[in-house]
């Protein structure tokens, strides 16, 4: 009831995918099936659990990035650093292409006359290749020294100055 006495109703929105609507117009799915309230986040957005997988994932990339976009500002200010979750790689593509066998891990597409250079790290084939969550460090940051090192022109050990 609202101030005046009135009963109001309340319409939730409900995206569902595509095929799975119930035939009729006046049927709607109850999500509050047992009285606990409606469904919610499992963690609040403030803790670290709440990130998605490619959330966290690109949170790793900026961490190995990090380090070597400090020592090389100048020579990188051209270059864009993406994540794409699988490969979309055609054959006779132009561009360095890091491969694990014949899946593409990374890919760093030249500049063009409307675009910057460009290294796209694959976020599934390296989580993949990866044994837990400091391989995947270390893995992450092996292929963006070798892509910054082929975009540069330069040894990969001059890059990482290790």
């Amino acid at each position: 009831m609202d101030a005046a006495g009135r009963w109001t109703t309340t319409l939730y929105l409900v995206v569902m995918a595509r095929g799975s609507r119930r035939q009729g117009a006046g049927r709607r799915r109850n999500r509050d099936r047992h009285g606990r309230g409606l469904r919610g986040p499992l963690y609040p957005a403030t803790l670290p659990a709440a990130r998605s997988r490619a959330e966290r994932f690109d949170a790793l990339v900026l961490e190995a990035l990090e380090p070597i976009e400090a020592r090389w500002r100048t020579e990188l200010t051209q270059l864009d650093v993406a994540v794409d979750d699988v490969p979309d790689v055609q054959s006779g593509d132009d561009g360095d292409v890091v491969e694990d066998g014949n899946v593409p891990l990374a890919r760093l597409v030249p500049a063009g006359a409307d675009r910057r250079a460009r290294i796209v790290l694959y976020r599934r084939p390296l989580e993949a290749r990866a044994k837990d969550g400091a391989d995947l460090s270390d893995l992450v940051h092996d292929v963006l020294v070798e892509q910054v090192a082929n975009y540069l022109g330069l040894d990969p050990d001059v890059i990482d100055g290790d």
